[in-house]
């Protein structure tokens, strides 16, 4: 949606309400700007302009200064009471402009003097239009994201998941860090933007950074910022990420993966809400909310040496565990419905419901993808679908457990045996790649097999390995 300008604001379907005492006023008014394509409704004295107010939407307010009874001054904290971000333009008369001042601080946008000048009048009027209509447009969006991200919209009936979002609704108006852990897949950016839109810094920035996707020696300046020259390729100072989130709250998406030297640098950032940007002589002092996220054990990862254990304990002040799709199969009939809804709708489909066994063969499985994976076999039935329904075959294969005999069938007949086992360990370590969404160590543990293990049967069996995605 292009941002509402002056030289874009139309006068057609603008309402404008013109409160003022003199019949010549207003019937000057109401002719200039029905001429130009305004919509205008007249009220006499404040009483009846303030009826007109409660029951009727306008765009902007015409108010005179200086009326018998109630003048403008009086009338406007009552406007502005009532229609906060209504933008009000007074009218005064020249005997009057020392009042505007007082107008002015009550909340009017601008003034105008009778006689008033035509063009400059209607110049005026478009620019709080606009205005008006821009401010109007992020208020919109802010309640489609707050309405996005409710607890409401997330969708779950399983008595695990209504424990977990009533602490999310006890954690979120507070200032704590807080560490959400789970498999990949389960949600967890998703519950960050929860704890943010339920919180007091709901207006402020959500950023999120998928720590294990910038490379490391990027990594420092990408949450700190840097000044001109700090390195070669620093040709200009940059904001950190730290910096850019000030006075909302920043997503550490993947956390565990942070190389040991950053997590002493944003440790002190969480201890002292100030840090220091690479090559910088000063320190920038922010107000920061920590969510961080994590798919691998960090009480182990701290028993490995890998993760510091003063920054685990900062971080998990509170913990909390979002559970495998597999320990909520109940949620799986409300998932698949909202996700057949919405890829029915983008794709301009009659809305698609599930076939009997395709639904059994779902409530059987056990998604180690997690809601991700959930998703787009949902996305893949509604695209492969030719009509209302979608069958089990038109689902992923590994739900009806073909995933691995295709790999004997699509052989030659005279294949050995040594062939087809190699296709089949290949499919294996494929499937289970993707459905740790390409993160090799969480594999590798899920196989019960070394990472150098599985590294080497990844180049010798030809094993694409794609990007990895944020939850």
């Amino acid at each position: 949606m292009p941002e509402a300008t002056p030289d874009n604001v139309s006068a057609l379907g603008a309402r404008i309400l013109i409160i003022d005492d003199e019949a010549g006023i207003r019937d000057s008014l109401e002719a200039l700007l029905t001429l130009e394509g305004f919509t205008v409704d007249l009220a006499t004295e404040g009483t009846s302009g303030l009826e007109k107010l409660s029951t009727n939407e306008y765009d902007l307010l015409l108010l005179d200064l200086s009326m018998p009874g109630e003048s403008g001054i009086d009338l406007l904290p009552r406007i502005k009471r009532m229609r906060p971000e209504l933008p009000v333009i007074m009218i005064t008369a020249f005997g009057t402009v020392g009042n505007v001042v007082d107008a002015l601080r009550a909340g009017a946008d601008n003034f105008v003097q009778k006689p008033w000048d035509n063009e400059k009048l209607l110049a005026d009027m478009r620019t709080a239009i606009a205005k008006h209509r821009s401010q109007q447009e992020v208020v919109q969006l802010r309640k489609t994201l707050k309405q996005r991200y409710s607890f409401d919209n997330i969708i779950g009936k399983s008595d695990i998941m209504g424990k977990l979002l009533d602490t999310v609704a006890q954690v979120a108006p507070a200032k704590t860090t807080v560490l959400i852990q789970g498999e990949s897949g389960t949600g967890k950016e998703l519950i960050a933007k929860a704890i943010h839109t339920a919180s007091p810094r709901r207006d402020k920035p959500f950023v999120a950074i998928n720590t294990g996707a910038v490379p490391t020696d990027l990594l420092e300046s990408t949450l700190f910022g840097h000044v001109k020259g700090a390195f070669t390729s620093a040709v200009a100072a940059k904001k950190g990420l730290f910096e850019v989130a000030d006075g909302g709250t920043l997503f550490l998406d993947e956390i565990g993966t942070m190389p040991i030297e950053t997590q002493a640098k944003v440790l002190r950032a969480l201890q002292e809400r100030r840090f220091m940007p690479v090559g910088g002589t000063a320190e920038i002092a922010v107000d920061v909310r920590i969510v961080a996220a994590t798919n691998v054990n960090l009480q182990t990862a701290v028993r490995d040496g890998r993760f510091r254990e003063d920054l685990f304990y900062r971080l998990s002040v509170i913990t909390l565990d979002l559970p495998a799709l597999r320990q909520r199969k109940e949620d799986v009939p409300l998932l698949a419905a909202h996700f057949l809804r919405h890829y029915s709708e983008e794709n301009g489909f009659e809305l698609r419901t599930l076939a009997p066994d395709a639904l059994r063969a779902m409530l059987d499985y056990d998604w180690p993808g997690n809601v991700r994976e959930l998703e787009n076999a949902m996305e893949r039935g509604v695209v492969l679908s030719g009509g209302p329904t979608i069958t089990l075959e038109l689902l992923p294969q590994q739900l009806s457990g073909t995933v691995y005999t295709a790999a004997v069938l699509d052989h030659k007949t005279d294949a050995s045996l040594f062939d087809i086992m190699e296709e089949i360990e290949r499919r294996i370590l494929a499937d289970r790649l993707e459905r740790c969404n390409w993160n090799q160590t969480e594999a590798a543990e899920f196989l019960r097999i070394p990472l150098s293990t599985l590294n080497q049967k990844i180049k010798r069996l030809n094993v694409e390995i794609k990007k990895r995605h944020r939850d």
